[in-house]
C-alpha cells in the first residue's frame, strides 16, 4: 500500500490581499494506494503531463463534481462506439 499526501488549496495569487490570504490556506489529506490504484495514478500524471499526483487528484475532482452536477440536473452521457452505435454510459452503478 501506498501513502500520498496532498495539500489541498491553492497556491494562485488573486488581485485582492484577503483572496492571496485565503489561498495560502490549505489542508492536509493523506491517501492509501493499493498498488493497482497506484499505477493508475502514475498513468494519469503521465498520459496528462501534470506536475504532481496533487494535480492528477484535483483535476479528477473537478471532472468528477462536473459529472454529478450534470447527472444531478437529469441530462445523460452517451458512448459512441467505432460502428456509430450509440448507448447510455452508466457512470453511477
Amino acid at each position: 500500500m501506498t501513502t500520498l499526501t496532498i495539500a489541498s488549496g491553492t497556491s494562485e495569487t488573486r488581485d485582492r490581499p484577503e483572496a492571496r490570504a485565503e489561498a495560502r490556506k490549505k489542508n492536509r489529506v493523506q491517501l492509501d494506494f493499493a498498488p493497482r490504484s497506484m499505477e493508475r495514478l502514475n498513468t494519469l500524471k503521465a498520459k496528462t503531463e501534470a506536475a504532481s499526483y496533487a494535480e492528477v487528484v484535483k483535476n479528477a475532482l473537478r471532472l468528477y463534481e462536473a459529472l454529478i452536477e450534470e447527472v444531478e440536473s437529469g441530462k445523460q452521457f452517451l458512448v459512441r462506439d467505432k460502428d456509430g452505435s450509440v448507448a447510455p454510459f452508466r457512470l453511477f452503478l
